[in-house]
C-alpha cells in the first residue's frame, strides 16, 4: 500500500505517542518530532508506510537510548493475554466452528497495537469482535486452502496478539513457520515475544530480517523470500503486514481490524471493521 497524504500527520503523532514511551523531557519530545518532520519531507508518497514507521522508531531508540523501549510493556500485553489464555481455549473448543472462533479471536488480538493507540480494553474487544459481523470475510477460500495446504507461513504482528495466534495456529493443526521482526520496532513481535507467547510449543519460529513495522519484501532475508515463496497458505496479520504486502500477487490471506480510516478506505470497508480478506490469484 502506498503513502497517502493523510498518513503525514499521523507520522507525526506516532512519533510523539512513541516518544512518550521513553521520556516525558518536552524538549527531548520537540526535538524528536522536528526532527521526524523534516525527513517526512523527503519521504515519497510511493514509499510504503511501515518503511516510514521503521525511520521513526530509530530515532525512538536513539533518544531513549535503549534497543527495545518497549520491552517491559510488550511484556506486560503478553501476560495479560497469557492469563485468558484458558478461556479462549475454551471458548474455541466449545464453539460449533472452531476455525471461525479462532479467527475471530486472532483479530480482536490486533487491537493491541501501539502504533495506533495504547488505550484499549482486550475484554470488551474480544466481546465486539466474537459477535461481530465481517465486512469481507473469504472463509470459504481460506477453508479449502487450509484443507489442501501442507505447511503455513503466518506473519506475526504485534506482542501480546501473538497469544491470539498462537491459538489460532493450534486450531488450524498444520506445521506453520511464524515470522517475528528482526528487531524490535514498536510493540511489533520479536522471537523473543513469540517464545515467552508460547508459539514455540506449536510453530517454527524465523525472523523476516525486516526491521519495519511490516513486512516488505525487498528488505527481508533471502530465506524469508523462500518460506513465502514456498508456502502453501500465507497470513498476514495487521495493519502493517497489509501496508507490506497488498500489492504482492501471490494469495495472501489478511486478518485484521481496520484501525486506520486510511486502511479503511484503501481495503474498502468502514473503519473499524474485521477483516478477512484474500488477495492475489
Amino acid at each position: 500500500m502506498k503513502t497517502y497524504l493523510d498518513c503525514y500527520p499521523c507520522f507525526v503523532n506516532q512519533a510523539l505517542r512513541c516518544g512518550r514511551w521513553v521520556t516525558k523531557d518536552e524538549t527531548i519530545l520537540k526535538q524528536l518530532i522536528d526532527e521526524v518532520g523534516m525527513m517526512l519531507k523527503d519521504i515519497p508518497l510511493t514509499n510504503t508506510p511501515p518503511e516510514t514507521g521503521e525511520i521513526i522508531f530509530k530515532k525512538v531508540r536513539e533518544i531513549s537510548g535503549k534497543n527495545d523501549p518497549l520491552a517491559e510493556v510488550k511484556n506486560r500485553s503478553t501476560q495479560e493475554v497469557l492469563e485468558i489464555y484458558p478461556q479462549l481455549k475454551q471458548m474455541v473448543t466449545s464453539s460449533a466452528d472452531p476455525l471461525m472462533t479462532a479467527i475471530r479471536l486472532a483479530i480482536a488480538g490486533n487491537v493491541i497495537d501501539f502504533g495506533i493507540s495504547d488505550d484499549y480494553d482486550i475484554g470488551r474487544e474480544i466481546q465486539e469482535t466474537v459477535g461481530k459481523e465481517f465486512e469481507i470475510c473469504d472463509i470459504e477460500p481460506f477453508r479449502s486452502a487450509l484443507t489442501r495446504a501442507q505447511n503455513i507461513l503466518y506473519i506475526g504482528d504485534n506482542a501480546g496478539e501473538s497469544v491470539f495466534d498462537r491459538l489460532l495456529i493450534e486450531t488450524m493443526g498444520k506445521p506453520t513457520v511464524f515470522i517475528v521482526r528482526e528487531e524490535p520496532v514498536l510493540n511489533d513481535v520479536i522471537f523473543d515475544d513469540a517464545v515467552a507467547a508460547g508459539l514455540d510449543k506449536v510453530a517454527n519460529i524465523y525472523s523476516s530480517g525486516s526491521t519495519a513495522p511490516g513486512t516488505i519484501l525487498e528488505t527481508c532475508t533471502r530465506e524469508f523470500r523462500e518460506l513465502f515463496g514456498d508456502a502453501d497458505l500465507v497470513i498476514a496479520k495487521g495493519q502493517g503486514n497489509y501496508e507490506g504486502l497488498s500489492t504482492e500477487k501471490r494469495p495472501i490471506y489478511f486478518l485484521l481490524k481496520a484501525k486506520c480510516p486510511v486502511i479503511a478506505r484503501d481495503i474498502g470497508v468502514n473503519t473499524g471493521a474485521i477483516v478477512l480478506k484474500r488477495n492475489g490469484n
